[in-house]
């Protein structure tokens, strides 16, 4: 059979397959391996799942997931989070939409340390929700703010969706990490500017909260000089050339516990918790990436990228144009997908057409993190949403949705400036040399 039909049904086997439930990981591994065994012969097929496997496992790359990880699930368990919200609130607090405007300050600078999207939405929901509810603020507003400003953890850096794409594509995951910054410093700008138009139609729902004095304020910025020092350290050391990311990630953790320690906010049982969370996360993360890999050989051999690559390249239109068409296939995928899964499956079958466009990997890296963005809060999937209405089970799903909806209008904006300006995300980078 011709490999290009063995690559097409494979890919329509994968998608009704995932969508009949069988979790994402296994399915990329068992059809790529059957297909590789239809085009290769099944001696080369099995060879390629062992051998994808171990070396996925065995990658030295890879250890940097399970120590970004660990630095989050460490600085929530020490009351990280917490400590940052209630700073961020002694600054903005007395303003009108204060409380939201401090929550997604706060949200920003615990994606410095987390890089997660789900367990930014989690951690900051739990704090930040009964706080909003306590001084009055509209629910819609608080929930679908929240769902939204959780999805800055795989934006700011550290984020999993870089390491993966990195180590799908073969790019720097220091200068992928680096090239996040401005954009989702950006972004929470514009998330920012989003509560401020709402109260300036809606002002009651969004209360301004009580006044905080001096000291109260400079008491306050203790929990966010915690987190400024953890992504200064970890950031500015691979900025400087001093850390490889991996690096980076191990002084990061061990940072973080120290400053538990110090705090004597981190006892065994915390500490207990955050290994855990920490196996439970990588495990499915690497186990996915392993699956990717194996399906991405598959591809490989069907010439499908490649295809694709040259029949995009080859259209009578600009570039940009054809980058605003894989935008929109991400995006409508993103309503059906989970984010990590969405990239592992088409990052191998799209990034030769950006390579055949001409476009920066990097640039386009940063490009797939906020699609995947908008993935975690448009439905019916919307992971961020379903997080935070399991902390607001109140709040009808429908309402949150609705109130992440105008903070998606922020995230088109930033995808925007980034195709007309795309050195907002290539620009620090080019100062990193490895």
């Amino acid at each position: 059979m011709d490999p290009v039909m063995v690559g097409i049904i494979g890919i329509v086997v994968l998608v009704v397959v995932f969508l009949l439930g069988m979790p994402v990981a296994f399915t990329m591994a068992l059809v790529g391996t059957a297909g590789f065994m239809v085009i290769k012969g099944p001696e080369a097929g099995l060879g390629l799942l062992a051998r994808d496997f171990w070396d996925t496992w065995s990658s030295y790359s890879l250890t940097v997931i399970p120590m970004f990880v660990f630095m989050g699930s460490v600085a929530f368990y020490a009351g990280m989070s917490g400590r940052l919200y209630d700073g961020a609130y002694t600054i903005f607090g007395r303003m009108r939409g204060g409380l939201a405007l401090a929550t997604i300050v706060a949200t920003a600078g615990f994606s410095a340390i987390c890089g997660s999207t789900s367990a930014t939405a989690a951690a900051m929901g739990k704090v930040a929700i009964p706080e909003m509810r306590r001084h009055g603020y509209d629910p819609g507003l608080s929930a679908g703010m929240l769902a939204a400003a959780g999805s800055l953890g795989i934006m700011i850096p550290p984020s999993t969706i870089f390491i993966v794409y990195g180590i799908l594509t073969e790019q720097s995951i220091g200068k992928l990490f680096i090239a996040g910054v401005v954009p989702g410093l950006i972004l929470a700008f514009l998330f920012c500017m989003v509560v401020y138009i709402w109260t300036l139609f809606k002002p009651a729902s969004a209360p301004a909260g009580g006044t905080t004095t001096m000291k109260q304020k400079l008491l306050g910025l203790t929990g966010l000089f915690e987190m400024v020092f953890l992504f200064a350290l970890v950031l500015g050391g691979m900025f400087a050339g001093l850390f490889s990311p991996t690096q980076a990630a191990g002084v990061g953790t061990a940072a973080a516990i120290a400053i538990g320690v110090l705090r004597r906010s981190l006892n065994l049982q915390k500490f207990w918790l955050a290994i855990k969370d920490t196996l439970l996360i990588t495990a499915m993360v690497m186990t996915i990436v392993a699956g990717a890999t194996v399906f991405g050989h598959f591809m490989a051999v069907t010439g499908i990228p490649r295809a694709a690559a040259d029949s995009l390249a080859g259209l009578p239109v600009p570039p940009n144009v054809v980058m605003i068409l894989l935008l929109a296939i991400y995006l409508v995928a993103g309503c059906f997908m989970d984010s990590l899964a969405m990239v592992t499956l088409t990052v191998p079958i799209l990034y030769p057409t950006v390579q055949a466009l001409g476009f920066d990997p990097i640039w386009f890296g940063v490009i797939i993190v906020l699609v995947v963005e908008m993935g975690v809060i448009t439905p019916p999937v919307g992971i961020n949403v379903y997080i935070i209405k399991g902390v607001a089970p109140d709040v009808a799903m429908g309402r949150i949705f609705k109130g992440a909806a105008l903070f998606l209008v922020a995230m088109v904006v930033l995808a925007v400036l980034l195709i007309l300006f795309p050195i907002l995300a290539t620009w620090l980078p080019s100062f990193v040399t490895y």
